[in-house]
């Protein structure tokens, strides 16, 4: 199916190689460390209307005496707000600006409503409270959930800042176990099987993303043309089925502060669905960088994985075929599969940025990494293989 392996290289950009420079400069003032995740001031443009929710949590049964609303600053999708009163800390979220500019993604009430039913067969998620559509709130579909308080390793932290290498391992370890354990839910429990259709489901993923990519596509890149076209043409069917996560890696889980090894919750659910269990794992790989990746494709890390004690893309295979029991045919269907997915989502983002629909300056750049991600893909598919991608 994938051809032989071959010794080609596609040339890094002469563009990428300045930008990396540019970036270096900018790193310069790096100061994420690891450390108890925290909300910050609010984003200009991003503000809650503080006497509604007052209101509103009155109307659930809350106290909602001095209550003062901060933002969790990291992601790119959905944002989400830190609620605190005099009897509680909550989390609320809701759509991000724009959203309603592109074709699906952020139903509020399906992503609550996962939460809700896997509760009781997964414990690594916060205790969700209520969904409303009620317009005169926000304005937007929103849910509220408690406050699950621990470490989150985020992407751009530096060496010096990390977790040593026997902790990162532990956390790398972690992060398996903790999607197996996903993959593994009983789905005849709690209503589970109705959240997707299995059959064909592989065809829909490659169909859907090529459509969103093309829906919002800003600029003319060749290399995922080309992926949309290899990937159409080379997909497995179905391994098996199981409830997926579809956005797994290190910055949506909430380590212990007793012990950071350990996962006590996983976030950011809107892409939960039933499905391909290793589709799931190909999105986590996709994410994963490894240390003698190009450095100008590093640009873009999205999960710092590059730190000492992490495993490479070709071990975390093997530490997650060992723990689940299943023996990955053709990985890289489903590491290209995942670093296109993941180009998509940039590009989907970078577009609403593009049309002005958001004003965050995080989100200007990332039509390079769209690039950056594509030239990965391609790479893979020419070596297929996992490792040693430019070597």
């Amino acid at each position: 199916m994938f051809g032989k392996k071959s010794k080609i290289n596609l040339p890094i950009p002469i563009w990428l190689k300045f930008y990396l420079k540019f970036s270096k400069i900018l790193k310069n003032n790096n100061n994420v460390t690891f450390e108890m995740d925290l909300p910050k001031d609010i984003r200009e443009g991003e503000t809650l209307p503080v006497e509604s929710i007052s209101n509103f949590l009155r109307s659930k049964g809350f106290n909602a005496d001095n209550l003062s609303i901060k933002q969790f600053p990291s992601g790119f999708s959905n944002l989400t707000y830190y609620l605190k009163t005099d009897d509680n800390e909550l989390v609320l979220r809701r759509p991000p600006y724009g959203a309603d500019s592109l074709k699906g993604g952020h139903d509020m009430f399906r992503e609550y409503q996962i939460l809700k039913k896997l509760k009781t067969e997964f414990s690594k998620i916060p205790n969700v409270h209520f969904y409303s559509d009620d317009q005169s709130v926000l304005g937007v579909p929103f849910y509220v959930m408690d406050c699950v308080k621990g470490y989150i390793l985020r992407p751009g932290i530096s060496q010096k800042n990390a977790p040593d290498s026997d902790t990162m391992s532990g956390i790398a370890d972690s992060l398996v176990d903790t999607l197996v354990e996903l993959h593994q839910v009983d789905l005849n429990k709690n209503e589970l099987m109705n959240f997707g259709k299995i059959d064909g489901y592989v065809k829909r993923q490659i169909s859907g993303w090529t459509k969103r990519y093309y829906h919002a596509k800003t600029d003319d890149i060749p290399e995922m043309d080309f992926i949309a076209k290899w990937l159409n043409e080379n997909q497995p069917k179905e391994s098996s089925s199981s409830i997926i996560h579809n956005d797994f890696k290190y910055d949506n889980m909430v380590l212990d502060p007793k012990d950071s090894t350990k996962v006590i919750a996983v976030l950011d659910w809107e892409m939960a669905t039933l499905g391909d269990p290793l589709m799931d794992f190909g999105t986590t790989l996709g994410y994963w960088m490894d240390k003698n990746d190009p450095e100008e494709l590093q640009i873009f890390q999205l999960s710092p994985t590059t730190l000492d004690g992490n495993p490479s893309r070709n071990k975390l295979l093997g530490m997650y075929e060992k723990k689940s029991g299943k023996t990955i045919e053709n990985p890289t269907f489903y590491y290209v599969y995942g670093l296109f997915k993941i180009a998509i989502i940039a590009q989907q983002i970078y577009f609403r940025y593009h049309k002005g629909y958001t004003k965050d300056k995080r989100f200007s750049m990332l039509n390079i990494a769209v690039r950056s991600l594509g030239i990965m893909a391609n790479q893979a598919i020419i070596k297929n293989r996992l490792n040693d991608l430019f070597e």
